[in-house]
């Protein structure tokens, strides 16, 4: 293991905890505490904007609004995130983050079909088989609940989101992509953030702030891992988030998934990380 991998990877591990945490604080928003889904979506935007724009706003990233594919992607990132954030209000958050991962299986396709990305028979067997550790989270024998329909929702969302991500690699910085998406997502949602503005506890308030803090810190923890290190060499660790949402629903919520549902989070993580090596093999 490389010197710049070894740096990288502290930072990477913390980001995939952290992101799932915020997460949590927003099922405990809006499971426990009646919190619009919207809300705290805008209010997730709005603080992560003003933590990271000491660090992230310069005019280059401003003159990254002229671009409509910014607006497009930061649209896919809206959708679902809020998309996220109402699934986690009735579903445990394991099975969403199981369901989630159908984002970078749809990536795939997607990426092929319009980034003209190169399709292999091996590859896409390993997709297939992670869709359907998706399908076994689903569980579609027992009917499709709403909660469960947004997380596909979510993944679909994400999958959209990642191929916008590829198409704009030569846009500009990630920390600058980052920062746009940020002031889109508290622009676009202040309406409905302040039209379900809850009413303010202690509680809520620091929820809120763990859900904002979590988001915005483990993303910024990404954004320094792959500076430090190449994407490729930290991509398989991006999976560890199906094992930080598993842990973080048992020690905060004490859901522990059906067997099936941890079946098919194995199957996902499996083919995931399978995929991830053959492409650092080639």
């Amino acid at each position: 293991m490389t010197q710049p991998l070894l740096r990288a990877l502290p930072l990477m591990i913390m980001a995939m905890f952290l992101i799932p945490l915020g997460d949590s604080a927003g099922r405990l928003l809006g499971a426990f505490h009646g919190v619009n889904p919207l809300f705290t979506a805008w209010s997730r935007f709005a603080l992560g904007f003003l933590l990271l724009a000491p660090f992230a706003l310069s005019r280059p990233a401003l003159l990254l609004l002229t671009d409509w594919r910014i607006w497009l992607r930061a649209a896919f990132l809206i959708g679902g995130i809020s998309s996220i954030l109402t699934a986690l209000r009735t579903e445990p958050i394991a099975d969403v983050f199981g369901v989630f991962f159908i984002g970078p299986i749809q990536s795939y396709f997607l990426s092929a079909l319009f980034l003209r990305e190169q399709i292999t028979l091996v590859r896409t067997a390993l997709f297939l088989a992670g869709f359907y550790g998706v399908v076994m989270v689903v569980d579609p024998r027992f009917g499709l609940s709403p909660g469960i329909g947004f997380a596909l929702l979510a993944g679909c969302f994400y999958g959209a989101y990642l191929t916008a991500s590829r198409w704009l690699t030569d846009a500009g910085r990630p920390r600058q992509i980052l920062i746009t998406q940020l002031l889109i997502g508290a622009v676009v949602l202040l309406p409905v953030g302040l039209f379900h503005w809850p009413s303010m506890s202690g509680e809520i308030a620091a929820f809120t702030t763990v859900s904002a803090l979590g988001s915005a810190l483990g993303n910024l923890l990404l954004i320094v891992a792959l500076g430090m290190a190449p994407a490729s060499r930290l991509a398989p660790f991006v999976y560890i988030q199906l094992v930080a949402a598993t842990l973080w629903g048992l020690l905060i919520f004490a859901e522990v998934p059906q067997e099936r549902a941890l079946q098919g989070i194995a199957l996902i993580l499996a083919s995931g990380l399978a995929t991830l090596f053959l492409r650092e093999r080639r």
